[in-house]
């Protein structure tokens, strides 16, 4: 009777990290840097840390509810997942058409997909940001009237599109900055061809959600306020700058280093179901 063959799960297992005693000399190394960039800053620079001023920024208690609600960083925050959010969407859908029309049997159709794709190569994310910004925003926006319609509908609605997209009053100004998004993120997702490759998509999908976490901060340019403009604005009325910009660096770990754990276990997940 031939014996069954079961699939090897050795390349499934972790091996369990051990620390080593080059891990810790690192550690130790990396301290000692820290504590002495923190000895310059406030013995040469004279800088006087106030940490007791910073979580107000976070949040902020609100007298008409009673309870405490997000302030400029953690408005920030949000923000810059809202952005990241809409981004990797409209990237999914430019980096599908283009693909299938890189495929295409049609010249035309061909031509477009390339022309698509040595514009993005080509042009640097902050040019096409100003680009789409002035043009974009500022003629076919207005042309359209898409501001006038929306500062004309109930509260309700315009409350509904400032939760889930940006007020009215920014509204033009997000669309810029989302296409730009979505156009920088061609080189990694223009594999995405059919819906029956997500299974092999969705995890570097999901990657570049983390790099369009990351790459959102170039929006601040154009007065976005993500996490980043945020930071810019508040450093630059409270003087407090490396404790804005450190709580900043907290947050934007926090937010990627949870998404990639998450991301880790899921390939792991579908590593073993494969298996």
């Amino acid at each position: 009777m031939p014996q069954r063959r079961f699939p090897k799960r050795c390349s499934l297992i972790k091996k369990k990290a051990k620390i080593r005693l080059f891990d810790l000399l690192l550690a130790c190394v990396i301290l000692v840097a820290l504590g002495y960039a923190a000895y310059r800053i406030t013995v040469h620079l004279h800088y006087k840390w106030d940490w007791e001023s910073v979580p107000q920024f976070l949040l902020r208690f609100d007298e008409e509810s009673g309870g405490w609600v997000p302030n400029v960083l953690l408005l920030g925050l949000y923000n810059t997942i809202r952005l990241s959010l809409w981004g990797t969407f409209l990237a999914t859908l430019i980096g599908l058409v283009m693909g299938l029309c890189r495929v295409s049997h049609n010249l035309f159709s061909r031509l477009i997909g390339r022309t698509y794709v040595e514009l993005v190569r080509n042009v640097p994310p902050l040019v096409l940001i100003f680009i789409f910004y002035y043009f974009l925003s500022g003629q076919v926006m207005s042309f359209l009237g898409i501001d006038s319609f929306l500062s004309s509908r109930s509260q309700g609605f315009q409350d509904a599109v400032a939760l889930f997209l940006a007020p009215p009053s920014m509204f033009s100004a997000f669309v810029s900055a989302l296409i730009t998004l979505g156009l920088s993120r061609w080189q990694q997702l223009r594999y995405v061809i059919l819906p029956l490759a997500a299974q092999r998509i969705l995890p570097p999908l999901a990657g570049q959600f983390i790099s369009t976490i990351k790459d959102s901060a170039i929006v601040s340019v154009i007065s976005i306020p993500e996490l980043t403009f945020q930071g810019m604005e508040l450093m630059s009325a409270t003087y407090l700058i490396f404790e804005v910009w450190i709580v900043i660096t907290a947050l934007y770990l926090l937010l990627t280093l949870a998404l990639s754990l998450a991301i880790g276990r899921w390939e792991i997940h579908l590593r073993r179901s494969e298996a």
